[in-house]
């Protein structure tokens, strides 16, 4: 009956302190716990640097670098009387129109969806390329599925003698706007 051990005997050998006991089913080591502890930190980190980063980034909105909304046009003289003039098209999103009796600014967005209308000058319209609307020289709506004239930009002489074109006012057909001051300009 030597070789016969109780169980709490068994238990002692395993704690001596040369041998190490294997970790029975379930049980969890001081190891996995601070894994685990140490794992969770990082992703709670994480997630805070996350937070703090778009808080960052909500403090310091995106800038939209736009060209000026007034800008000058250049002397009367140097346009064609009858001509659609179109050297701002690009840069402003202008056509700069001369009649016999003075001039007018049109904007180049379609009212449709907002596409950039052409000038067809052999046709004497504009006319656009996404859905086929059409506008007379005027700006006024005659084909396709634009729902309203082309809208007007404010023009005035600056003091220099120049063209002087505001973006920032607008003037509207439909609401009778284009006979106010500033949607036309006389220029004999």
């Amino acid at each position: 009956m030597a070789d016969e051990t109780t169980e709490e005997e068994q238990g002692k050998e395993s704690e001596s302190p040369g041998l190490k006991r294997a970790p029975l089913r379930g049980e969890v080591s001081r190891r996995g716990v601070l894994s685990t502890l140490a794992l969770g930190w990082a992703a709670f980190a994480a997630a805070s640097a996350g937070i703090l980063g778009a808080f960052g980034r909500f403090m310091f909105p995106n800038v939209l670098f736009e060209p000026p909304q007034e800008f000058k046009a250049g002397f009367p003289q140097t346009y064609a009387v009858g001509e659609v003039d179109e050297r701002f098209k690009a840069a402003y999103g202008c056509w700069l129109v001369r009649e016999p009796k003075g001039f007018y600014c049109l904007s180049t967005i379609c009212t449709h969806l907002g596409c950039t209308p052409n000038w067809l000058a052999a046709d004497e319209k504009f006319k656009c390329p996404c859905h086929g609307s059409g506008y007379t020289k005027q700006g006024i709506n005659i084909e396709g599925p634009a729902p309203r004239p082309l809208e007007r930009y404010k023009i005035t002489l600056a003091e220099d003698g120049q063209l002087l074109i505001d973006k920032n006012t607008k003037f509207q057909q439909e609401k009778g706007q284009w006979s106010l001051d500033g949607a036309y300009l006389d220029y004999v």
